[in-house]
């Protein structure tokens, strides 16, 4: 069974380099939800910068906040989305005006109420991507928790739709993403940003067996489902977590509130 390894370089300012792996490339996604307070930063990361329908409202109206000195036009021109894409049924007018004035792509999937606005993005980034880039694609999607409940289970859905594909799900307080069974995993811990809450959600279907190592409470061929264990509330101990499970799993992680003291020069 090949090995997976996750990081979460992209809430460092630079990230590492690793010598035995080829470095990740990350697309952004904007859900309509409060940014978390480190959107900037990820915006750096990303070569790719999309918004999902009404998260074109939260960069025209958020994003100047994180610089407060600055000239909230100047920051929305520097901040420009490639494309913005779903059913257009929250993006206001005047936002759309906006966008449209200065080259982002519009597209307008109003006849499609079958996959959600997250669906219909990260659609349109796997097209956008060679098979060959695939292997290396991480999708960061902003705003993806907290809010309301439907569409925090509808993000969760993404993950399964896409299983093939890195997609992160991020707030201000968490983040979240998939374990396929068809790996094992090695997650490498950035402790100055991440932790120690975590936890280990089975998806989909019950876990017969699922051990870990680098957790206070491991698991040991441990059986997860719900109405039985799972694995909440747990801490982890270590740099370095591993985990092997019979089914998909969910893994979620604390990120600490260190962000205030962090300056994002702008680019």
């Amino acid at each position: 069974m090949d090995l997976m390894h996750h990081s979460s370089t992209f809430l460092l300012p630079s990230s590492p380099v690793d010598g035995h792996r080829p470095p990740l490339t990350y697309a952004l996604v904007l859900l309509n939800q409060s940014l978390p307070r480190f959107t900037p930063l990820l915006w750096e990361h990303a070569g790719l910068h999309l918004c999902a329908d009404g998260g074109a409202n939260r960069l025209f109206d958020e994003m100047p906040l994180f610089f407060p000195k600055e000239n909230a036009s100047d920051v929305r021109r520097r901040y420009k989305p490639d494309a913005i894409k779903g059913d257009m049924d929250s993006i206001r007018k005047d936002v759309l005006d906006f966008y449209k004035s200065i080259g982002t792509k519009i597209i307008d999937k109003s006849h499609d109420q079958d996959t959600t606005d997250l669906h219909k993005c990260v659609t349109y980034i796997r097209d956008s991507s060679s098979d060959v880039n695939k292997s290396n694609l991480c999708i960061l999607v902003a705003g993806a928790l907290g809010g309301r409940f439907d569409h925090e289970i509808g993000n969760l859905n993404v993950l399964c739709c896409f299983a093939s594909l890195r997609i992160v799900l991020l707030s201000n307080d968490s983040l979240v993403y998939l374990l396929p069974r068809t790996h094992r995993h090695e997650i490498h811990i950035q402790a100055s940003v991440e932790g120690p809450h975590c936890g280990l959600i089975p998806l989909g279907m019950p876990s017969s067996s699922s051990t870990t190592t680098g957790l206070r409470w491991n698991l040991n061929n441990t059986e997860m489902k719900f109405g039985g264990l799972v694995s909440t509330s747990n801490i982890v101990e270590g740099e370095k977590v591993t985990v092997l499970s019979d089914s998909d799993l969910l893994w979620t992680i604390s990120i600490k509130k260190l962000w205030s003291e962090i300056t994002l020069v702008p680019s």
